[in-house]
């Protein structure tokens, strides 16, 4: 992905609001299935890290797009975006 495609995605993400919250119990199969399943329907989520929670959000996001074959778009404080392009795809990126 390239830095201009990261910089559209983070800008579409800016506008949305954090669909998941990663708290104390910290990354859980429930979380995973439902980080797949959102991007499954919206190919760009939000995800938020609350204070509580003791994981870095940067090895946070690298587990998640591990496991859920997505991108990570960029992680601002405890803000992650990620994405995965759907077999339809509705967001069409810049070359």
């Amino acid at each position: 992905m390239t830095n201009k495609q990261r910089a559209y995605l983070s800008s579409l993400a800016s506008k949305e609001t954090a669909i998941l919250s990663i708290g104390k119990a910290d990354l859980t199969p429930e979380i995973v299935a439902a980080c797949d399943e959102a991007i499954k329907k919206r190919e760009l989520i939000k995800i938020s890290v609350l204070k509580n929670c003791f994981s870095d959000p940067k090895e946070i996001a690298e587990m998640i797009a591990e496991r859920t074959h997505s991108e990570v778009v960029r992680v601002i404080g405890k803000k992650i975006i990620l994405y995965r392009p759907a077999k339809k795809p509705v967001i069409e990126l810049p070359k």
